[in-house]
């Protein structure tokens, strides 16, 4: 496990952008699936906005918790990966409400990345090989961020 210590949103992003450039070259053909947990207002948007910021999305990223799926294109070309789910699980009861969105068709292309919000409350859902990354508030705009 890594941890480290963002102090501002910009950090939180500028970390997420890294570990995006990192991961989409270690990956290879396999999906790239990142469940991410951590309490409300912690950084989980944050992080995905500068995860895909790197990827070259182009639409704004906002979280989906009404919609629970946003589909990005990704437009980098240093990148075996089409397309980025941005998923809110936060609004879903169980694993099962997560299965009836489709997800199993979206972990099984690995063209794909996805990103899930909330991720805990579905656990059973996510597959082994994910990784999990969870935020600590540690005061107003410092963070802890575990990744595993």
């Amino acid at each position: 496990m890594r941890s480290i210590i963002a102090k501002n949103a910009k950090e939180t992003e500028k970390l997420a952008g890294e570990l995006a450039e990192k991961l989409i070259k270690k990956r290879g053909h396999k999906t790239l699936i990142i469940a991410l947990e951590g309490e409300l207002g912690v950084g989980k948007t944050t992080f995905i906005k500068g995860f895909s910021k790197t990827l070259g999305v182009k639409e704004k990223v906002l979280s989906p918790t009404f919609v629970l799926i946003h589909k990005h294109k990704i437009h980098t070309q240093h990148s075996a990966f089409n397309t980025l789910y941005h998923i809110d699980a936060y609004r879903l009861k169980s694993e099962k409400d997560l299965l009836k969105l489709g997800v199993k068709e979206i972990f099984a292309d690995p063209k794909n990345i996805a990103l899930i919000e909330w991720a805990d409350r579905v656990k059973k859902a996510i597959p082994r090989k994910s990784i999990w990354i969870h935020f600590n508030h540690l005061d107003k705009n410092k963070r802890e961020i575990n990744i595993k």
